[in-house]
Parts: structure tokens; sequence; C-alpha cells
């Protein structure tokens, strides 16, 4: 009996012990050393993280650098039989290989002095003629006004203006009023194609009524419109795109006048004269000869899922997974989104609990079960960094691995729950295993004490969250899950998800309490048991 007493009374003061430590590694993530970290991640000099990015190879430079500053170690194999924090791996992406508007010697930039009009393919360097015809308007209405009149086309590329003539009083020229008629906007468009399509046209170049500025901008908008048809992918395709039967492209005067071997001035002269004389003098500038290519493929994007590893002691083979999302948006219609809470607020929730773990092994407290702390690459395009982990490459054997606690979007709060902030959404935490539910459970009432919301773990949820972060690619591979969560704002997917409209104590509290739960998962006696399957 005294043996059991005394027994009892050592596993209780451990226990106490074990909660004392915790509580005091939890309180070295702070709410100002969140705002450091993210006040870079989430900044404009990243571009906002698009995959493959430039933006995003200074995200993982900085992630990866601090986990060697906590003394993480490396342990994605690289090409050179080192261990590294990166598991490099590529993507492919449809789009342009090598486009290019060659006029002499040079050439002519894509998406910036010129844009297609829709997915245009021209595979190989095509040298063509390039004549000008006016307006591209040939009108059997009665008026008379014919922009192709002595001009022979067959066979040739044809730049004409957009839109139609107006006369010396800014009427149009063909409804007598300041009402457009039928050859302006995207139908006049076509109508034109289909004109110089009957004359023997093989591609057309439109030069655009904006001004410098203006098509810059245009430009770009197009340029990221275009790259919603560019999905990544894990393979390349096997066959090649085949040439567009007709190839479209906008152009500004500037390069239109370069392509015709004119000044400016003489397009600009030749609006003139249509406006005062009614009718077309296209023909007084000469063919002049250019090369063109637009090349569709796969481009390759290499892109990394970021990892660093935390030894555990008696049980170091089993291991606690927390991920988050390191990737956004990028850049869309010239604005940056910056991805603050989308996922800034989890990845430097993922770096503050990994120093606090690197923290309590270093003062001897460290960890039972080891720790994998993955930032993840690709969620934005469809969670394809955890899925090359899940499926293809998984380093650490997905029998080995516990659990998943994946953070998303912790630091704002939703319209449901304003202006209150203690609050967090909890997704999955039940559907595998009840333990880690009840752990989950037990933690927040002893620590945090936050409401826990499961109405989007709800299998009715319409908005089905549940399949859309990177959690999932582990729970449908039967390894339980939390996702947390704090609910869609104003501002997800748009330029105003910056750091200044995070809300740091909260954000502070939510990452505290992954680090508790995750401290509860790898110092337990047993293992959670997956024992329902409620997906």
């Amino acid at each position: 009996m005294k043996k059991t007493l005394i027994l009892s009374l050592l596993f209780s003061t451990s226990l106490f012990a074990q909660d004392n430590k915790s509580a005091e590694f939890a309180a070295t993530i702070s709410a100002q050393d969140l705002k450091k970290h993210l006040t870079y991640i989430a900044s404009d000099s990243l571009e906002g993280r698009d995959t493959g990015s430039e933006g995003q190879r200074k995200a993982a430079a900085y992630i990866s650098k601090h986990f060697a500053d906590l003394g993480l170690q490396a342990i994605a194999p690289q090409k050179d039989g080192s261990k590294g924090y990166y598991q490099k791996f590529n993507l492919y992406q449809k789009g342009w290989k090598d486009a290019y508007i060659k006029i002499g010697n040079k050439k002519k930039e894509f998406f910036k002095d010129y844009y297609p009009n829709g997915l245009t393919s021209i595979p190989d360097e095509q040298s063509i003629s390039v004549a000008f015809v006016g307006y591209g308007i040939e009108n059997t209405s009665g008026s008379g006004y014919n922009d192709y009149e002595d001009i022979n086309v067959e066979g040739k590329a044809v730049v004409f203006f957009d839109g139609e003539p107006k006369d010396k009083e800014g009427m149009y020229l063909f409804t007598k009023a300041d009402e457009k008629s039928d050859w302006t906007d995207r139908a006049g468009l076509q109508k034109k194609i289909n004109i110089a399509l009957n004359h023997g046209a093989k591609m057309f170049f439109v030069i655009s009524a904006s001004d410098a500025k203006k098509f810059t901008s245009l430009a770009a908008e197009r340029k990221a419109v275009l790259s919603r048809f560019n999905q990544l992918s894990f393979n390349a395709s096997s066959t090649a795109e085949k040439a567009s039967s007709n190839p479209t492209f906008f152009v500004s005067q500037e390069i239109a006048a370069e392509m015709l071997d004119v000044k400016s001035s003489k397009l600009t002269k030749v609006i003139e004269e249509i406006s005062a004389k009614r009718e077309s003098s296209a023909r007084k500038i000469k063919p002049s000869t250019i090369s063109v290519k637009a090349e569709r493929g796969e481009v390759p994007v290499e892109t990394a899922n970021i990892l660093g590893y935390l030894e555990g002691t008696d049980k170091k083979d089993e291991v606690v997974l927390i991920t988050a999302h390191y990737d956004h948006v990028g850049i869309q219609n010239g604005q940056i989104h910056n991805g603050a809470d989308d996922d800034g607020s989890g990845t430097c929730a993922v770096l503050e609990i990994a120093e606090a773990f690197a923290k309590a092994k270093q003062a001897g407290n460290g960890p039972r079960r080891s720790i994998l702390f993955m930032t993840v690459t690709g969620e934005e395009k469809g969670l394809l960094g955890s899925q090359y982990y899940a499926d293809k490459d998984p380093i650490i054997p997905l029998s080995k691995t516990v659990c998943d606690l994946n953070i998303d979007m912790i630091g704002r709060i939703d319209k449901q729950h304003e202006p209150k902030e203690e609050y967090v959404y909890l997704i999955g935490s039940d559907k595998l295993s009840s333990e880690l539910h009840q752990i989950s459970e037990d933690v927040n009432k002893k620590y945090i004490k936050y409401d826990l919301d499961y109405t989007f773990n709800d299998p009715k949820d319409p908005n089905r969250f549940y399949y859309r972060s990177d959690h999932y690619n582990f729970a449908k591979n039967k390894i339980p899950v939390i996702f947390y969560f704090t609910g869609v704002h104003e501002d997800y997917h748009r330029p105003g998800d910056d750091v200044e409209k995070i809300l740091f104590p909260k954000y502070q509290q939510i990452t505290r309490l992954v680090f508790q739960t995750a401290w509860e998962l790898v110092n337990r006696e047993g293992r959670i048991k997956v024992d329902s399957n409620k997906q």
C-alpha cells in the first residue's frame, strides 16, 4: 500500500513538474516575436510569396535559417547526398516558354511591349511580312470606307487600330454621332479579324488606344488573367500545343510604328487624315518584315517544403508533425497580396513553436517523441506541397507519424464572432482519434480557455474547409489531424491582408494552444489511437 502511494505521489509530482515546464516554455511564445517574424514574411519585398517565385525563395531562406539557428536537424536528402532543410521538387506550369517579336535584331518583351489575345501559340519562330490596314475596316454598308483598298495582305500579318475612326468634330464616322458602331469592342474586333482572314491574312496585331502607362497596366492584367489557365501539376505534359489558327496580339502605337518601320507620328497623321477626309489612307505605309514566336508548353517551377527536425528521447521513432503553408497568391492585377493572415500567421506560429521546443530541449526538457516542423509550398495551388510529402516522399514514414497539427489563418476574427477575439475554429480533431480530440479539449480548458468552435467540423459544412488545407493530405492517410483556423475575413486573398490587421494577443494565445497540445502529444506515455473514421 505504501509503495503504491509513493509511486502515485511521484507520478503526480512528475506531472506537476511537466505542467510547470510546459507553461514556462509556452510563455516564450510572444506577440512581439510573432510580429517580428510576420513583418518580414508578409512584407512587400517578398511580393506575396507566389509558388516558385523569388519572394517565396526569400521566405524559404528566412525559415531555414531560423531552423538552423535553433539547432533543428536538417533531414531532407539533397542531390549531393547531404541533408538539408529544403525538400526540393519541380512542379510544371503551362505557359509561354519562349515568346517575342523580333524587329531587326531587337526582341520585344512579352507582356510588357505587347500581349496576346487568348492562349496564342506559335511554337516555331515565323518570319512574316507586316501590312498596315488602318482600322481594319471594310464597310460595305454604303459609306465607301475601305482600309483594304489597294493593299495585299495575302499570307501576311495585318496591323490595325483598335476601335473605329472619328471625324474632326469627334463624332464616330459610321454613326455620325457620339454613339459607337459595331466596329468597336470585342464583337468589332472579331469582325475585323474575319475580314482580314477573307483577304488571306495569317496574323493580327491590334494597336491599343491606351497611353503607355495604361498599356503597361493592361499587359499586367492580361498576364494575370491568362495565368489562371496555367495550372501547376506534378507531371509535364508529353504533347506540345499546336499553333493557333488566328494568333492575335495587342501592341502599343510605339511598337506598331517600329514593326512598320515608321515614326509613331506617321501613324498619328494617318488617324488625322482619316478624320479629315473620311477615307482610309492606310496604303501610304508600306509593308515590312518581323519575326514572331510564342512557344507554349510546360515550364518547370522549382519549389520546396522547408523541414526542421527535433529529435525526441525514449520515443523518438514516433513523430508529431506541425505544419503551415508559407506560399500565398503573389501579385495580382499589379497589386501585392502579402498574405499576413493567409498563411503568414501559420508560418510564423510554426517558427515560434519550434523555438519554444528548442529552448525546452536546451534546458534539458526535450520531447519524448520527435517533432517535424514543416512549412509547405503550393497550398494555394491545390495543397501540392503537402501532397508531395505525403504521397511521393514522406521523409518520416507515415506509419511513424502520430498526428499533424496544421495552422492556417489564426490572426484575425470573422463576422460570426466579431468583436469577440477569444475563439478558434478546430477542424478534424475527432475525425480519426477520440483521444486527440479529448487532449485538445483538456489542454484548452487548462491553459488557454478559448471557445473552441466546431462549426466547420460538420461534414455538412458547405465550405468544406476540412478538405481545403494541408492537414487533409495526412488525414486521407489515416493520420489524425487538427486544423487551427479563425475564419475567412474581408481581406481573404486580397491586397489588404497585411500585418497591421493582425490581432497579436489573440494570435499569441492560439499559437500557445498549439504548443501546449503538441507538448502533451509528444510527452504522454501512449501514442494516440486511431479509433474512429468520421471523414
